[in-house]
C-alpha cells in the first residue's frame, strides 16, 4: 500500500513536495524520478518484499518503462512464472514488478490479468505516452488535473494542490450534489477542475491529449450455469474462502476489523481456517449502547479465540473531525469516518495490514434501504390522497427520538424516502435533502449556475445496468454509483492516515462477479437481507450473528450536535465564509434551532455543512 503522484514535465522540487505531503501513505521509503517528459513520485508502505528491490519508481530492464503503483495484486504469484516463461527477467519478489512486465507483454490488456486493488501510472518512453488505471471496484483512489498541456495526478488531492498554479476553487455543482448524497460522485470532486478517475477506467495521455476509457463493468445477468440455490450456496463458500485466503499474503503483522456484524464475522471465520496462531481483531464502541456493537464483537472474538482489542469512544473532539477531514481531501458525510480514523490509529500499534468487511451490504443487498424500497411497493397501494394528506403528515408531526433506530425515527425516514421521486429507486433513502430545503438553503445566484436535477446521475448509471430484476438493479447502483466514492474512499483515507493497509476481500472482483450473477430474490428474500450470504454462513457462526441486522460504526451525531458539539457548530457555521457566500445563513440557523429543539432531526444537513466549513479552512478554498 502506497501513495503515488506525478506530472508530465520535469520539476524535482515540485515532485518532492507532492511526495512529501502524502508521507503518511508510505513512511517506509520514498522515491522520485524525473526526466524531460515526466516526474513521478512514490511513498512506500512495505508489505510484500521488504527489500530495496521493491523500491519505486520501478523500471523494466532497459528503463524504457517507468511505473509508480499503489495497491496489492493478489494473483501476482500466478502471473510471475507465466511471464518468466515468456522471457521476462525479475529482480524482486514484488507484485509491482509483475505489472511492469505484464504491461510489456500485453500492453493495456494487462488490466484483464490483474486481480487486486490498484492505482498506477506507467510512462512508456518508446510510445511517448502515460498510462494510468484504477482497479475495477475503485478500492484505491486516483485523482487528476488536466488543463491545456498540464497534467498532474495523485493518490490524494492534496498532492495535486502542491502545484500553486492549480486553483483552489469550490465546485458548486459538486457541493449541491454532496448536500443530498453526502459524498461527491465521480468523476467530480469538490475542487473545480480536479477529477477522480472512475472505478474500472483508465487514462491515456499522449502529448496534451487525454483519453479516458472504461475497461470493466459489473454484469448482473443471471449466470448460465443455472445452479440450484443449494449448489450456489456451496459455490459461494468456495469463492469466499479463496478471496479471503488470497488477501492474507503479507510479510508484516495482519489483523481484521470486527464489528460483530455479519460481514466482518464471516472474515474472521474464514481467516481462522488459515491462521492457526494468534489472530488479532479490532472493534470500536460507545458508552451509548444504542450505537455500540461491542458485545457482539466480543462474542465472535471468543468463539474464534482471537486476540481482541476494543476502543471505546466517549467524547468526539472537534480536533478529531478536523484531522479526519484533512485526510479525506473533500467533504464526505459518513458518520463512521471519524470513529474509523481513531480506530486505525489504535490498530497501527498492533498491525500493518487489516482486513475489513466493506462491500457486503452493497453486493448482498444488506442495507435497510433495500427493505424500504420493497415496503414502498406495498405502501403505494394506499390511495395517494390518504398517504399524502393524512398518513405522511401525521408521521412528520411525530417527535424525534434519541435512539439511533427508534421505531418513530425509522418510520419518519421511510416516509421521507417515499416522498422523493421513485426514479431514484432505493437510493431515495440515502438522499438527505429535498427541493424545499435546497431552495431555502442555497442562495439564488448559486442555484442559477447548477443543475438542480438531483437524480440525473442515478439515471445515467441505471441506463448502464443489465439487471433483469429490481433488487439486482439496486445492487448495481449501490456498487457502481455509491460505494466507491463514499465507503471505499473513507476506508482508504482513514486507514492510510495512520499508514495502515486495509484489504476488502468481499470486493475481490471475481467474488463480486459471482454474486452479481445470482437472482435478486436470493439476496433479499421477503424482508431478510443478505439471504444467500446468511445461508452460506450457517454453521460457521453463532445463529444470532448470522441473523443480526446491520448496525456499523456510526456516530451518535444528532445527539452530539445538541450537546458536545453544539457551540462548536454554531460558531463554525456562522463564521464560515463559504457557508455565508453560498447559503442563506438565517435558514442555516433555523435548521440549528429546529434540531436543538427536537422539532426535526437535521443532523445530516448540519453535519454536511460542518464538513464544508472545515474543508474550506483546511484547504484555503475560494468560491471563485
Amino acid at each position: 500500500m502506497c501513495g503515488i503522484c506525478g506530472f508530465n514535465w520535469k520539476d524535482k522540487k515540485l515532485i518532492k513536495s507532492m511526495n512529501d505531503v502524502i508521507q503518511h501513505r508510505g513512511p517506509d521509503q520514498d522515491g522520485v524520478y524525473c526526466c524531460k517528459d515526466i516526474s513521478f513520485g512514490h511513498r512506500r508502505l512495505s508489505i510484500i518484499d521488504l527489500s530495496e528491490h521493491g523500491r519505486q519508481p520501478m523500471f523494466n530492464e532497459d528503463k524504457t518503462i517507468c511505473m509508480v503503483f499503489n495497491g496489492e495484486i493478489y494473483n501476482y504469484e500466478e502471473l510471475k512464472p507465466q511471464l518468466i516463461a515468456l522471457g521476462h527477467k525479475f529482480i524482486s519478489d514484488s507484485d509491482s514488478e509483475v505489472i511492469i512486465h505484464a504491461y510489456e507483454e500485453y500492453g493495456i490488456d494487462v488490466l484483464d490479468k490483474l486481480r487486486g486493488m490498484f492505482a498506477f501510472s506507467i510512462w512508456d518512453s518508446k510510445k511517448e505516452l502515460m498510462f494510468l488505471a484504477r482497479d475495477r471496484i475503485g478500492i484505491k483512489p486516483l485523482y487528476y488535473y488536466h488543463k491545456g498541456d498540464k497534467f498532474l495526478f495523485g493518490s490524494e488531492i492534496k498532492s495535486i494542490l502542491e502545484d500553486a498554479t492549480v486553483p483552489r476553487v469550490v465546485n458548486l455543482q459538486a457541493m449541491y450534489d454532496y448536500i443530498g448524497f453526502e459524498f461527491v460522485p465521480a468523476p467530480q470532486t469538490m475542487f473545480k477542475d480536479i477529477y477522480k478517475v472512475p472505478a474500472g477506467h483508465y487514462l491515456i495521455l499522449k502529448g496534451d491529449q487525454l483519453e479516458m476509457k472504461q475497461y470493466w463493468d459489473m454484469s448482473l445477468v443471471p449466470a448460465q450455469e443455472e445452479l440450484s440455490f443449494e449448489e450456489s450456496v456451496e459455490r459461494e463458500k468456495e469463492e469466499l474462502e479463496y478471496a479471503v485466503k488470497s488477501h492474507l499474503m503479507s510479510d508484516v503483522p495482519l489483523g481484521v476489523f470486527l464489528s460483530g456484524g455479519l460481514d466482518s464475522s464471516a472474515l474472521v471465520a474464514m481467516m481462522r481456517k488459515h491462521i492457526t496462531g494468534p489472530l488479532k481483531t479490532f472493534t470500536i464502541g460507545y458508552n451509548d449502547k444504542t450505537f455500540s456493537e461491542v458485545e457482539y464483537a466480543k462474542q465472535v472474538a471468543d468463539y474464534f479465540d482471537t486476540e481482541h482489542h476494543v476502543l471505546i469512544l466517549d467524547k468526539l473532539k472537534p480536533d478529531y473531525v478536523e484531522k479526519a477531514l484533512w485526510h479525506l481531501d473533500e467533504p464526505m458525510t459518513d458518520l463512521s469516518a471519524v470513529p474509523l480514523f481513531l480506530l486505525c490509529e489504535q490498530v497501527k500499534q498492533h498491525a500493518t495490514v487489516c482486513l475489513s468487511g466493506e462491500g457486503g451490504d452493497e453486493s448482498f443487498a444488506g442495507y435497510d434501504r433495500f427493505k424500504a424500497s420493497r415496503m414502498d411497493s406495498f405502501y403505494r397501494y394506499v390511495p395517494a390522497p390518504l398517504r399524502n394528506n393524512l398518513i405522511n403528515k401525521m408521521v412528520h408531526a411525530l417527535p424525534d427520538q434519541a435512539q439511533k433506530k427508534g421505531a418513530i425515527n425509522m418510520l419518519k425516514r421511510f416516509i421521507e424516502g417515499t416522498e422523493l421521486p421513485r426514479e431514484a429507486g432505493h437510493l431515495r433513502w440515502q438522499y438527505f435533502s429535498n427541493e424545499k430545503q435546497d431552495a431555502q438553503l442555497f442562495k439564488g445566484n448559486i442555484r442559477q449556475g447548477i443543475d438542480e436535477d438531483r437524480f440525473r446521475l442515478i439515471r445515467d448509471y441505471a441506463e448502464k445496468c443489465d439487471a433483469t430484476d429490481r433488487i439486482n438493479s439496486e445492487v448495481y447502483l449501490d456498487m457502481r454509483f455509491m460505494m466507491t466514492d463514499s465507503v471505499l474512499m473513507k476506508v482508504d483515507k482513514m486507514s492510510m492516515a495512520s499508514s495502515l493497509e486495509v484489504r476488502v476481500p468481499l470486493l475481490d472482483h471475481k467474488f463480486v462477479e459471482y454474486m452479481a450473477g445470482l437472482p435478486g430474490d436470493w439476496k433479499l428474500k421477503g424482508m431478510r437481507t443478505k439471504h444467500v450470504f446468511r445461508e452460506a454462513l450457517n454453521g460457521m457462526l453463532p445463529d444470532n450473528i448470522v441473523n443480526r441486522g446491520k448496525q456499523g460504526y456510526s456516530l451518535p451525531v444528532k445527539n452530539l450536535l445538541r450537546g458536545q458539539l453544539k457551540e462548536y457548530m454554531i460558531d463554525l457555521l456562522n463564521n464560515s465564509s463559504i457557508i455565508k457566500e453560498t447559503m442563506d445563513i438565517d435558514f442555516v440557523n433555523h435548521l440549528i434551532k429546529e434540531h436543538d429543539d427536537m422539532v426535526h432531526n437535521h443532523n445530516h444537513v448540519l453535519w454536511a455543512l460542518i464538513n464544508i466549513a472545515i474543508w474550506q479552512q483546511k484547504f484555503n478554498v475560494t468560491v471563485g
